[in-house]
């Protein structure tokens, strides 16, 4: 237990040391860009050298009086979308409701970026404790990595904490008359969305487009019709004139006045307009439900001793009080009684599809992102018509 409890104050010395010098790099970086001293580069570069030979250096140093009895750290890698309701309802009600039953406190290390980039830098080394990212391919690079060792999918949900579906924003006042996905082919629209190679909204964006290609071809004859669904998502895609590295990244480019129309999660729109922009957007007819997965990373818990934490965690984020914060945020509870209270918020599109009607992850990985995929082969197509 001691050997425990000095590992871990440890890793609070240390993190502290971390944000110390990531502070002076920035004040340092800021002073040297607003003096535009380019001959200063080298030092910059040796200054952070030498920042990050201090914090290695840190993590053998220094003592701390904390124990493992009334202190303990989670680490969460998020994708970028759901930062605001974790940081400002769901961490801060679990670290209440962990200290009132243990007796301890838990301090949160956070990172959220895009829910690709997030997996392979968990999957590179980074320890998250806990894995909550936008599709399940970004979870099952973790199990064949070998960090994820149980079945996340025995869970209660089958292991997903939100869902959403995609959606259409644009300018306050429709001015270009969007209605439906065709209206996005048009030589007068410009759209955003981000990159499906390193976005996992963009991966939900593209299957939206091509399901619902499929979706409508379907309702009107009674069959899918690929060769339809493959142009239609080309013809959007040849509208698309930025492609961010990340879903939130897509949303501030577009809050920046670049666009016409914005692929994005209802849920980020929903988020804008809490906080009081005007920020109006359509839920197409057809478009896809998507399912956001967290799980705990086995390997890194083990080794971290924090297992019964994180696993409260996963429960605690799937109970009726967590998925209620999640809908105040724009997302739709996976908890069906939660979801009846906020029914009113959360309109069910009369033709919604879900990764299931395009075969899985498996088969939309291979057919629409691989080397011979859809979207790849149209990325190659397009790259020629320039």
């Amino acid at each position: 237990m001691a050997r425990i409890s000095k590992i871990m104050d440890k890793k609070v010395d240390k993190t502290l040391k971390l944000y110390y010098h990531m502070v002076m790099i920035v004040i340092r970086l800021e002073y040297l860009l607003r003096q535009k001293m380019k001959k200063n580069v080298t030092l910059l570069l040796l200054f952070i050298f030498i920042s990050v030979a201090l914090i290695d250096c840190s993590g053998d140093q220094g003592s701390s009086t904390k124990d493992e009895d009334t202190y303990i750290i989670l680490t969460l890698g998020a994708y970028t979308v759901p930062k605001e309701a974790y940081q400002k309802e769901i961490i801060p009600a679990f670290q209440k409701m962990w200290k009132a039953k243990t007796g301890q406190d838990v301090q949160f290390q956070e990172s959220y970026m895009a829910s690709g980039a997030q997996s392979r830098t968990i999957a590179a080394g980074f320890e998250a404790d806990i894995a909550a990212l936008s599709l399940e391919q970004d979870i099952k690079r973790l199990e064949d990595k070998g960090l994820i060792t149980h079945n996340w999918k025995n869970k209660k949900y089958n292991g997903f904490v939100t869902r959403s579906v995609v959606v259409m924003a644009f300018r306050p006042g429709n001015p270009r008359q969007v209605k439906e996905w065709e209206d996005l082919t048009s030589d007068t629209i410009d759209v955003i969305y981000p990159s499906p190679k390193t976005s996992g909204g963009a991966m939900w964006f593209v299957n939206a487009l091509y399901g619902a290609g499929l979706k409508t071809t379907e309702q009107k004859s009674g069959q899918k019709d690929p060769a339809y669904a493959r142009m239609l998502l080309k013809r959007i895609q040849r509208r698309v004139k930025v492609m961010d590295k990340s879903g939130r990244a897509s949303v501030t480019t577009f809050e920046n006045g670049f666009g016409d129309v914005l692929l994005t999660y209802e849920n980020e729109a929903l988020l804008r307009q809490k906080q009081g922009k005007e920020f109006p957007f359509i839920i197409p007819d057809a478009t896809i439900l998507i399912e956001n997965p967290i799980a705990i990373v086995d390997k890194n818990v083990d080794k971290h001793g924090n297992r019964e934490a994180a696993e409260a965690f996963i429960d605690f984020v799937l109970s009726s009080g967590a998925q209620r914060s999640f809908a105040r945020y724009g997302f739709r509870p996976v908890d069906d009684e939660v979801l009846k209270e906020f029914e009113s918020q959360y309109p069910v599109p009369p033709l919604l599809f879900d990764i299931h009607y395009l075969g899985g992850w498996e088969k939309v990985t291979r057919d629409i992102y691989g080397p011979e995929g859809t979207w790849s082969q149209i990325i190659q197509e397009l790259a020629h018509e320039y």
